[in-house]
């Protein structure tokens, strides 16, 4: 594991603690951190998440954590010790959805074959 992958890490688990234990929003209860790709500069970093349960939630929790990415940004920069604290911008990453679905789909398409034979 590289420097960087160590620092991305980082910053994802305090991310992950700050969302559970500092901020008292209940649409971030289903929320999960999938990734964080931080620049090599540390200026800035993209953090990936992703919603259990209702999908609809996603934009309302997506403006919910960009409002709070100014307090998870300084409660960061105070926890770890880092040349630059990096400005976050959150995503959605869809990719547990996307690879329910195609599980979903595979299970099917294998009753079927079990049906036909």
């Amino acid at each position: 594991m590289d420097r960087m992958d160590r620092i991305n890490q980082q910053v994802k688990e305090e991310i992950s603690r700050i969302i559970l234990r500092d901020l008292s929003d209940s649409r971030f209860e289903m929320l999960t951190i999938t990734a964080v790709k931080t620049s090599r500069d540390l200026r800035n970093a993209r953090v990936y998440f992703s919603v259990l349960g209702d999908a609809s939630r996603v934009e309302s929790i997506t403006r919910g954590i960009q409002k709070a990415a100014g307090m998870i940004r300084r409660l960061i920069g105070q926890r770890l010790n880092l040349r630059n604290t990096p400005e976050l911008n959150f995503s959605y990453d869809a990719s547990i959805e996307t690879a329910i679905r195609l599980e979903e789909t595979l299970k099917e398409i294998k009753q079927e074959n079990e049906e036909n034979y």
